[in-house]
Order: C-alpha cells, then structure tokens, then sequence
C-alpha cells in the first residue's frame, strides 16, 4: 500500500496546493475461475494491498490535468473534448472514464490529478482497471456524486472496452470495487450477484511474477473471445437454449463435441470445466476444505496450459515449483495469461520455504528472478489519508 503522505506531497509539489482527497483502489488476483467472466460465467477474485492511489482536487474550469507519477508523464484535456491520445496511452483509462461519467449525464468540474501505484503493470493484477475505478471514484466524489459500485464497476468496464479497445470482462472492475477484508467474492458475471466467502486465517495468498510482461491488447485475449463466440454458434442449434458458454453444461459439450473443430471445442472445453470448478472451489473454501479448493486450482492452471494455451513456459515452472512445496494446497496461472503472475494458496507456516524454494527453482529453470508478494486480502476501493 502506498503512503498517503508521499502522495500528497508529490501533489503539492506539482500542483502547487494539497489535494482535496486521496482515494485508492486495490489490485486482484482471481483464485479461480479464469476466461470464464466474458463467457456470463463464475470468477472468484480477491482484492489485494498492492494499489493505484489518486489524489484530487477540483478546478473552476473544465480541464483535466493530469500526471502519473509512474511513468513521470502529464496530459491535460477538456471535458468539452474527450479523444484518445496515442501519445499518453495511459492516459485513455482517465479519458474514458471522465467520457463515461458524462455520458451518464454527471456534471463534472475540472480536475488536477496525481496518479501512483505500486501495482505491476502488465503482469495480470489488475492495473488498468485500478486505475480506471480510483479516478472513476475520485471524480464523483469531487463532484459530490456517489455511483453504487456495480455501476461504476460497469462505467470502468465500459471505459475499457469502448475507449481504450480492449474488451475486458466485468470481473476485475468489480473486485477493485466491491472486494471486502478476508474474503473471496464469488461474482456471477452474468446476473452480477455475489457473495462473499471467507478465507481461512491458516492461509496465505501468494503471488509470483514471472517478470514477463504481457500486453492485454496485443495479445490473443480478443481471439478467445471470439474462439468462445464461434463455440456458441456452432451449438446453438443442437441447444438452442444457451446464450453463452455459462450455459453448457459438461454433459453437452460432450454429447456435441464433434459439432465443433478442435481448437474451438478445446477453448469450450475449459470455459465449461472452469465454471464447474469454480463452484466447486467456492463450496469447499466455505467448509475451510483446503485441500479439495487446491485441487481446483491445479486443475484450473493444467485447462489453462492445455486447452486455452494461454500458459507460457515461465508461468508452468512457477506452477510446478510452487505445487511441489510441503503446505501449499495448489497453484495456477492467474490473468489473462500470456505472461504474468501466478497465485498461489499456502499454509502461514509455509510462506517462507515456498518463497526460497520457488525462487530458487524458478532461477535455475528460467534464468530470471521472480518477484513473490505475499498478499493480504484487502477492501475494494475507498479514501484514503
């Protein structure tokens, strides 16, 4: 978690007055239930205490200055004129978003900005939506709005999909919203109902980054998409009942496999398993059954590697040595894949051999160094200082 403090300096420093507020929105990590929410289908993410914090203060005019302090960069633009700039591109998740407040008929003021976060970019945590959800939830507040956090989880979503052109499901932006202290949220994509399901105080969440970067619209995430899509046309007239991949079941899939090539039957193969598993995850960590929730998670990453080959060489030795640790109940590929993290669910009394041994094993096999964090599970967004 950033400190407020710093933050506010480095604002006043670049603005030349303190902020008016100060609001941070977490990180995620996804337990289970991966490529599964752009299908309608079930996601079990929990927020974590890496951050994108914003600090804020309103202006009398309509500009929206701006600076992050990560990439030490400014833009500014005018709510009366809201177009992407191909110069700034992080700036677009702050444009869309101040698009997508209007849009919903909010009156906006102008605003100076200071954007930080200690959220690694590009390794499947969730930074583009923290950033989308703290200036979102900045913003409002400013202009003395409060927006139920489904709807600015589906603000930010939006912001994502029709601004900055990657189509992104709600899960993350829904977690960075609405994620609470000790526990999972098993969020039902389609419906958008949630609960919330304990996690045990013997476990920890551990995250390793492999250190190779993925970008999200570069990469095939767009392709599984529509692999997905083809997947449900291709059955519908044999189920004619089903608008989604949530709405295969496994017996189906296999009664009409044939109907589909095999790449595309393979990509359905682990949407369907992976809504199975997550429910299936989601009644055990109620019991506190930790090792029947590890198994989901190992047989997550192995659909992931195989049928959605979304899993890289680096991910898998991560996997393979965090699974060979005495007290960690499982581990898989968390994110969109394609590089990134992995997360992992491991005893308290185990967090420092897994940390030495996995580091260890990734070096020898790989020849990088992997970041381990390991990871309180936090509230969703909120002010800060």
């Amino acid at each position: 978690m950033l400190d407020p403090n710093v933050i506010r300096e480095r604002f006043q420093q670049q603005y030349a007055v303190p902020p008016e507020l100060i609001v941070a929105a977490p990180g995620r990590v996804n337990l289970l239930g991966e490529h599964t929410d752009y299908n309608d289908g079930f996601v079990l993410p929990v927020a974590i205490d890496r951050t994108t914090c914003v600090a804020a203060r309103p202006r009398t005019d309509r500009q929206i200055r701006v600076r992050t302090a990560q990439f030490d960069q400014s833009d500014s633009f005018s709510l009366d004129q809201i177009m992407p700039n191909a110069d700034a591109p992080w700036s677009n998740y702050v444009r869309g978003v101040a698009q997508g407040l209007l849009d919903r008929g909010l009156p906006l003021r102008g605003a100076d900005l200071l954007i930080d976060s200690d959220i690694p970019l590009g390794s499947g945590l969730s930074s583009s939506a923290a950033l989308e959800v703290a200036v979102g939830y900045a913003l409002q507040r400013l202009n003395r709005q409060s927006l139920p956090g489904e709807e600015l989880a589906l603000l930010a979503q939006a912001a994502e999909n029709q601004f900055v052109g990657v189509q992104c499901g709600i899960m993350d932006q829904f977690i960075v919203t609405l994620g609470q202290a000790e526990h999972a949220l098993l969020i039902d994509t389609r419906d958008l109902g949630y609960e919330l399901v304990p996690l045990p105080s013997s476990v920890r969440v551990v995250v390793c980054d492999s250190r190779v970067e993925r970008t999200l619209a570069g990469s095939a995430y767009n392709q599984r998409r529509a692999e997905c899509a083809e997947a449900v046309q291709l059955l519908q007239p044999h189920l004619p009942h089903i608008n989604a991949l949530r709405d295969v079941t496994p017996d189906d899939l296999a009664r009409y496999a044939d109907m589909l090539p095999p790449l595309v039957q393979a990509r359905a193969r682990h949407v369907v398993s992976e809504n199975a598993r997550t429910l299936t995850g989601a009644a055990a960590l109620r019991t506190g059954n930790l090792t029947d929730f590890g198994q989901c998670m190992r047989d997550s990453h192995t659909s992931l590697r195989d049928d959605y080959a979304v899993s890289i060489a680096e991910l898998d030795v991560l996997v393979a040595a965090a699974t060979s640790v005495p007290g960690c109940y499982g581990s898989r590929l968390t994110g969109a894949g394609f590089g990134g993290c992995t997360v992992s669910l491991v005893d308290a009394g185990a967090v420092e051999a897994f940390r030495s041994q996995v580091a260890a094993a990734y070096q020898e096999a790989c020849g990088r160094t992997a970041a381990i964090y390991v990871c309180a599970v936090s509230a969703g967004v909120r002010p800060v200082g």
